[in-house]
């Protein structure tokens, strides 16, 4: 049995297995039991590149020793018990077990999120350390990203697991680590991968223009966390922390038979309102990027449609429905009505006025309809826009609506109300003072988060079929200038 001497003397065992990027060779020393890692040096690749400054951070596989030959760096890591690959070989899993697999990953990587980007994120490095799922080789794809020619994708990227953003040469940030979340979520809860290649420029193809088919008996919310991290702009996809306190919330999920129906309802609408990705070039311009952000809202407003609807129709059957273009719908109930528009795409610069400093890319509204009373009063109505307004470049559904300014000497039938992104929203979201105001906070919407949301509408549409529903005691009704500012 050969030795190698680094910081520790290693007894060398067995070759473990091999790659594009060296050999792995069992070893122990004294009671630890290790893997070697033989990574052949190359043009353009420094030994500083196979480490990283992980201090902190949980569920990473940590070198242990290390060292070099003259053709070779060595990289020494405790030996896991086996890889994703190998378990997902051995059988399939169950939903928990699928949860807890991610929800280690995404731990991981929320620690990693703005120090260190995997780049090459997939089952065969994620590794069993005890009973923790570990990430590992992240030295390994800077390396081999490195090494490798701009004019090939060959060992610089695994084709099945690669971002959108990856096939058109983009500079690789968190969104495309959590995008190989999405991949491996879905291959672990489907038994099979969403885009299935087989050549590189198949997959590149069904990366950059396919959506994947919609999970199936899984539960909606679960299967709309998958869905976000296979968006293909990078900045629709979820953060890898809010994907972690979702995994979280997961076994706390309401379970009444109501929610349960409405859920596996909403898998069902889904999964038949699934559309074709808008084909894009491979450089992205700032029209494609919009594009890309518009499907994502598109697909996303779907589901909150169908959650919405869905509630309120189960718990009112003598409720009148009618459906119109797209996701609008009208819901009748007493002297009340209920009405959702469907999604308008933003233009580019509607604003006619000083811009906020955040990005619309769609917007929609809702709203609850009364016959007008002695004090002129109809009802209330809500603006949902698809925007980046909390977080610059993080995209989804806020909730908010408008006033018109108390010293302002005019009245409005419908209160609070909604706004298209234009001169009078614009005018409301300014640093200064004008004649409309927010009544409302930019309030996000989550599918798998939405109960008070959808609560709050139904007891609205109930006090309207009664003709109970009356202008607010106050304005605005939550004040909040959440938003972000130039």
């Amino acid at each position: 049995m050969s030795k190698l001497k680094l910081t520790n003397t290693w007894e060398l065992g067995a070759e473990i297995g091999s790659g594009g990027f060296g050999r792995v060779i069992r070893a122990a020393s004294d009671d630890i039991e290790a893997a070697v890692k033989y990574v052949p040096k190359a043009p353009g690749a420094e030994r500083e590149m196979l480490f990283a400054e992980l201090t902190g951070v949980r569920n990473v596989v940590p070198i242990i020793d290390s060292g070099e030959t003259k053709t070779h760096w060595i990289l020494v890591m405790p030996l896991a018990s086996g890889s994703l690959r190998d378990r997902m070989n051995s059988g399939s899993m169950e939903v928990d077990e699928v949860v807890t697999v991610l929800r280690d990953i995404c731990t991981a990587l929320a620690d990693l999120d703005g120090k260190v980007v995997h780049r090459d994120l997939k089952p065969e490095n994620v590794l069993l350390l005890g009973s923790t799922w570990c990430l590992a080789d992240f030295g390994i794809s800077r390396y081999a990203e490195a090494t490798t020619a701009p004019d090939t994708h060959k060992f610089a990227l695994t084709p099945a697991y690669a971002a959108p953003e990856r096939w058109r040469s983009e500079r690789a940030a968190a969104a495309t680590d959590v995008y190989a979340v999405g991949i491996i979520a879905y291959e672990l809860l489907a038994g099979s991968r969403p885009f299935q290649g087989p050549t590189s420029e198949q997959f590149r193809e069904q990366h950059l223009h396919e959506d994947p088919a919609r999970l199936q008996g899984v539960g909606s919310a679960l299967a709309a966390l998958v869905d976000e991290c296979l968006y293909k702009a990078p900045s629709a996809r979820p953060a890898a922390g809010n994907l972690l306190a979702r995994l979280d919330r997961l076994p706390s999920l309401p379970t009444s038979p109501g929610l349960v129906h409405l859920r596996d309802a909403n898998s069902a609408e889904v999964g038949r309102q699934a559309e074709q990705a808008r084909a894009a070039s491979v450089a992205q311009t700032e029209a494609e990027r919009r594009s890309d952000l518009l499907k994502a809202a598109r697909r996303s407003f779907d589901s909150i449609s169908t959650e919405l609807h869905e509630a309120v129709v189960s718990s009112a059957s003598a409720a009148k429905f009618a459906k119109g273009r797209g996701a609008q719908w009208t819901i009748g109930l007493g002297v009340g009505e209920m009405a959702l528009s469907d999604l308008t795409p933003t233009a580019a610069d509607p604003w006619k006025w000083t811009a906020p400093a955040f990005d619309v890319i769609a917007h929609a509204a809702l709203g609850v309809t009364v016959p007008e009373n002695r004090y002129e009063y109809v009802g209330r109505s809500h603006s949902l826009w698809y925007c980046d307004a909390i977080e610059e470049g993080r995209f989804g559904w806020y909730e908010t609506a408008f006033m018109i300014s108390p010293m302002i000497p005019r009245t409005s039938k419908r209160n609070p109300f909604a706004l298209d992104p234009g001169e009078e929203a614009a005018k409301a979201v300014w640093n200064g003072m004008a004649e409309f105001q927010t009544a409302w906070p930019f309030t996000p919407l989550v599918v798998s988060e939405f109960e008070e949301f959808i609560d709050r509408w139904a007891t609205w549409l109930a006090l309207a079929s009664e003709g109970g529903l009356h202008q607010p005691s106050g304005m605005p009704e939550r004040p909040s200038n959440n938003w972000r500012r130039a």
